[in-house]
């Protein structure tokens, strides 16, 4: 059993800057990929980022050129930096990550970022 422990969520204004961090408590390298979704209020939870095993990234075209994606192997820690935050970034973030060899996903709690003036 994987566990993600997510952090850095909160409020923040328009234009302004949230860093988030998912720290698992296996291996990075145990996994095909580490991820970051997010669930607005009626909507579907959608894929933000995610960042493969061999450090291929992945980005919805909604936040490309704002958020960046990055990993730090030795803290089995990834990372979501958000900048120019926009309204329609509120939601709740979810850390993810998919097991090599199963494909098997696990999930974080989950931290609310709010985007509001």
């Amino acid at each position: 059993q994987v566990q993600l422990v997510e952090s850095g969520g909160g409020l923040v204004q328009p234009g302004g800057s949230l860093s988030l961090s998912c720290s698992a408590s296996e291996s990075i390298f145990a996994f095909v990929d580490m991820g970051w979704y997010r669930q607005a209020p009626g909507k579907q939870r959608e894929l933000v980022a995610s960042i493969r095993s061999g450090g291929s990234t992945n980005y919805a075209d909604s936040v490309k050129g704002r958020f960046t994606i990055s990993r730090e192997n030795a803290k089995n820690t990834v990372y979501l930096q958000m900048n120019s935050l926009k309204p329609e970034d509120t939601a709740v973030y979810y850390c993810n990550v998919r097991m090599l060899g199963t494909w098997r996903p696990y999930w974080g709690q989950g931290t609310q970022v709010t985007v509001s003036s």
